[in-house]
């Protein structure tokens, strides 16, 4: 702890303790995408159900191998032969389609010469018996665990929950989420400004954008004003959300007035103030269920502040299991100082395969964000890194 700072592995830690996964709803598959399993997978089926040809071709006995044969039907994918292959018979069957009674293999059409219904074997024929044929359960079994509780739902395992004989699933449901900007300076972004002490509300829009990659509802209301009662007002009108966003005014100035609000509101703070650059004045605490995190209202401080704060608690209420943003290595192309005691996440590009710092580093420099490839961590009180030393990074995206 710096100067009564809490650390962010700690106040993640702490954000993340009040946190659970949402609730469990069945949801047809289609709206099951980015969300995750609360339940086992289980397989209501056989995949496949029956026996099927690999191939197209001609199902026939391997014992009567190399032929002749005699062709005495026909096998299509959803319309089985209804016949058993006795000696010297075929069926001409396609790919999917069910394998007749009697038959044990199918001849490629590619090995096989046909003249009206006498076939003769003109290639090399199967190899082995059962050649071409997917046997029942050949995919998975009835019963069978197809994916364990907690896992994210994708295409594939849509798609597999489907042939599994699924039509919905139980998952965690989206996390409900409002987006506070509060300020007596904003102006909706495309709006003229009424003074050059106004400025376009971009934190909005950015963490609505941040949140889009994942399945969450988000809500953003008007800006708020710095007053003290239309705050509390639209904490009390949003409480019923998983987690409340604030930015702007989380700090303890006389135009900060998140947290006397929040009390207003019957909220409590659970802590506020982090050792981090940029970032330090963010707050979390409690108003009803909902979680509410107070992010600073520089725009790249509350940037920097979601990708390490909020998206790992939209995480944790999705029930995945993967939380927190991945840390990588690479070279340092320039030399970076020494750090002082809040840990420090720096702007950095790409440049000749190693990273060097955007020589803008202000928590109001969006130009400079923008261009950023990665933020380097260095550690609170983290030695001078030299050129070509190891240093760590978290990739933007």
């Amino acid at each position: 702890m710096a100067g009564g700072l809490i650390a962010l592995d700690d106040a993640r830690d702490r954000l993340l303790a009040l946190a659970r996964p949402c609730p469990a709803e069945n949801l047809p598959l289609h709206l099951t995408t980015g969300l995750t399993l609360a339940e086992t997978l289980i397989a209501r089926r056989n995949q496949p159900a029956a026996d099927l040809s690999a191939m197209d071709g001609y199902a026939v006995r391997s014992a009567d191998l190399p032929g002749p044969w005699r062709v005495i039907g026909e096998s299509a994918a959803g319309r089985p032969f209804a016949g058993v292959i006795g000696t010297g018979e075929a069926a001409r069957i396609s790919t999917g389609a069910m394998v007749p009674d009697g038959a044990d293999c199918v001849v490629v059409q590619e090995d096989v010469a046909r003249e009206g219904e006498q076939l003769t074997l003109t290639g090399d024929g199967p190899a082995v018996r059962a050649a071409h044929i997917r046997r029942a359960g050949h995919d998975f079994a009835a019963g069978a665990a197809l994916a364990a509780t907690g896992t994210t739902i994708d295409a594939r395992l849509i798609a597999l929950a489907a042939m599994a004989g699924h039509g919905a699933l139980s998952v965690h449901r989206r996390p409900r989420l409002t987006i506070i900007s509060t300020g007596d300076e904003l102006v909706m972004p495309g709006l003229s400004l009424p003074s050059p002490a106004h400025i376009p509300a971009s934190n909005g829009v950015m963490l609505a954008a941040m949140l889009s990659a994942l399945p969450v509802d988000c809500t953003v209301p008007p800006l708020l004003p710095d007053d003290r009662a239309t705050i509390a007002a639209a904490l009390d009108q949003h409480s019923g959300a998983d987690i409340i966003v604030t930015t702007g005014g989380a700090s303890v100035g006389d135009h900060d007035l998140i947290q006397p609000a929040l009390a207003d509101s019957g909220g409590t703070v659970d802590f506020w103030r982090i050792a981090m650059r940029p970032g330090k004045p963010v707050m979390v605490g409690r108003l009803g269920d909902a979680i509410v995190l107070g992010l600073p209202g520089n725009p790249v401080s509350a940037y920097v502040t979601a990708t390490l704060l909020l998206l790992p608690l939209v995480r944790k209420m999705l029930g995945y299991q993967a939380l927190v943003p991945r840390t990588s290595h690479a070279m340092a192309g320039e030399a970076f100082p020494a750090n002082g005691p809040r840990q420090d996440f720096v702007r950095a590009v790409w440049r000749n395969g190693a990273l060097v710092r955007l020589s803008n580093q202000d928590s109001g420099a969006l130009s400079a964000l923008h261009q950023a490839d990665a933020l380097v961590v260095r550690a609170a009180h983290a030695p001078a890194a030299n050129i070509g030393e190891p240093i760590d990074y978290i990739a933007l995206e």
